[in-house]
């Protein structure tokens, strides 16, 4: 896999979605949605983006709003000058009475288009998907909005996290939308995530810090030791939203320390690179960096 193919980088924190982004996320504790939602929010405020939130249909605006704004009141203003815009599924495809893909796909590419003209850099939206049992919509037909839904994106400066209640919507529906999205999410701020590429390189997803310092460094000594008779790894931390200092240091000690290999790989971001170069990772002969930059 070359570093950075988009293609193969389904699974991401929530901050590095990026315009064009199409997100499945799945929750079942109404707490940890909030992470996600959140940071999405703020994240698009501070992009120049306008934000369209469609929450779940139950939940009343202030108390919304005030998830938002916890601890300080920092989408109040962005609030106030229509950047950040709470709305729901009927709202959106008024006065048409029932959900269709097209009508959907219309009014989004309308609210694109205005959000732009309004002077942002694009629009994101986060959709619960509670909105197809409250508007008695057809699941197959959601799922064909979902599964075909490229050319909203395409070429647009749109991105969309949809939200799946895994207490409500069936394993077959869910895992058939966690596919049909080119991006999943982490459901958690703060996760570490490991997996396998297709050329076998061991990629790290979410923060490596110090809550996950243990199981970052953990994962690293099981990879060295598993690819000590082939005598390389490669190790692709480019999903990485953060990577301390204590992980940085951790993971240099350990190639130091890997007699059995002649060369582990790393890929990074241009910050991580920044970082294990003043660490002194020029100084382990068996240590090649490539650099990999994220698009904007």
């Amino acid at each position: 896999m070359p570093a950075g193919d988009a293609a193969q980088e389904r699974l991401i924190p929530v901050h590095h979605m990026r315009p064009g982004d199409h997100a499945f996320v799945g929750y079942d504790d109404d707490e940890i949605r909030w992470e996600v939602l959140t940071a999405f929010t703020r994240l698009g405020l501070a992009r120049g983006e306008r934000v369209i939130v469609f929450p779940h249909p139950g939940l009343r605006e202030e108390e919304v709003l005030a998830r938002l704004d916890f601890p300080h009141r920092t989408t109040a203003a962005a609030r106030v000058e229509g950047q950040l815009v709470l709305s729901s599924m009927r709202r959106l495809i008024s006065p048409d009475p029932a959900f269709t893909a097209d009508r959907q796909w219309s009014r989004l590419r309308e609210e694109t288009a205005q959000a732009v003209a309004d002077g942002y850099t694009g629009l994101r939206t986060f959709i619960d998907m509670h909105w197809v049992p409250e508007l008695g919509a057809d699941v197959h037909t959601m799922m064909h909005r979902e599964s075909n839904a490229d050319d909203l994106f395409k070429g647009r400066p749109y991105s969309e996290i949809c939200a799946y209640d895994r207490r409500w919507f069936t394993p077959e529906v869910l895992a058939a939308m966690a596919e049909a999205h080119p991006r999943n999410l982490l459901e958690r701020l703060g996760a570490l995530h490991t997996e396998r590429a297709p050329d076998g390189a061991l990629c790290l997803v979410g923060e490596a810090d110090t809550a996950t310092k243990q199981l970052f460094l953990t994962t690293l000594e099981l990879a060295l030791a598993q690819s000590a008779g082939a005598g390389r790894l490669v190790l692709d931390l480019n999903r990485l939203h953060f990577l301390s200092v204590g992980c940085a240091t951790g993971l240099l000690t350990l190639v130091q320390d890997a007699n059995g290999h002649h060369r582990v790989d790393v890929r990074c971001g241009p910050v991580q690179h920044k970082l294990l170069q003043r660490l002194g990772a020029a100084s382990i002969s068996r240590l090649t960096l490539s650099e990999v930059a994220r698009p904007c």
